[in-house]
């Protein structure tokens, strides 16, 4: 088995998840670059380097889930950082990325946005998240100082999309209401697992130009993936159960 730790970063095969694969690989870990499609995960892998491999992960598959999980124990017998950045923005027609971003933010909207959208997202965005944490638990649990950091968003935040002062708050809709979600997840399982000494964080990458926002991000993948990364890094010293951006701590 290797010796150097491991990190698995969901949907890792584009976009910041990629670049966190990157950073991490530099860092001196073995990357596990989670992908849907394991072609794509191995063209990614390959532009990364000697660090890293790819890993057939669709967060909506439980047998996926399952698969990466015993891949991974019969390679490294555990796993040392968990990043769950794998994320939709809309699905259906809602997602069409032909559209303008106002009309798609429009349909991603509660009222209007088709149910079975929403769930769509969330079966991603939230549910994938919990199942590949739970999935991969008993792996971290062997490593010595585990840390599991989930990709957020201020777009999120419910304490500031309840201030009507707030612009943003117009576009509070399912992949916003998907992050809120996430970060009580965050909090659930970092409560859940602070006797272990695992620690969760949600951090934020900022609004990076990725195709989830039609590359209308005003950020870079290497600007996005600089705090998940700095928090898939924190010491036995470093915090859990906190949500934050580069420049410190978020409002929930």
């Amino acid at each position: 088995m290797p010796d150097t730790p491991a990190v698995l970063v969901t949907g890792a095969n584009k976009g910041i998840g990629l670049q966190i694969a990157k950073d991490l690989a530099g860092e001196g870990f073995t990357v596990l670059v989670g992908s849907r499609n394991l072609e794509n995960g191995q063209e990614a892998a390959a532009s990364i380097g000697e660090g890293a491999r790819a890993v057939q992960l669709d967060v909506t598959d439980q047998a996926s889930i399952s698969a990466a999980a015993e891949y991974i124990q019969s390679e490294f017998g555990h796993l040392d950082v968990l990043v769950n950045n794998a994320g939709i923005s809309h699905a259906g027609r809602a997602g069409d990325l032909s559209k303008p971003l106002a009309e798609r933010a429009k349909a991603g909207l509660l009222p209007v946005a088709p149910l079975d959208d929403v769930r769509t997202v969330f079966e991603t965005n939230v549910f994938g998240v919990i199942a590949v944490t739970q999935a991969m638990l008993p792996l971290l649990r062997k490593a010595p100082q585990p840390r599991i950091v989930n990709v957020a968003s201020s777009g999120g935040s419910i304490t500031l999309n309840a201030d009507r002062a707030n612009p943003h708050r117009a576009m509070y809709g399912t992949y916003s209401v998907s992050k809120s979600a996430v970060h009580a997840v965050t909090l659930a399982f970092a409560a859940s697992l602070e006797s272990e000494g695992i620690k969760v964080n949600a951090a934020c990458p900022g609004f990076t130009s990725t195709d989830l926002n039609n590359f209308a991000g005003t950020r870079t993948v290497e600007q996005g993936a600089n705090h998940p990364v700095r928090m898939a890094l924190i010491g036995p010293d470093g915090p859990t159960g906190t949500f934050s951006n580069e420049d410190g701590p978020l409002p929930w």
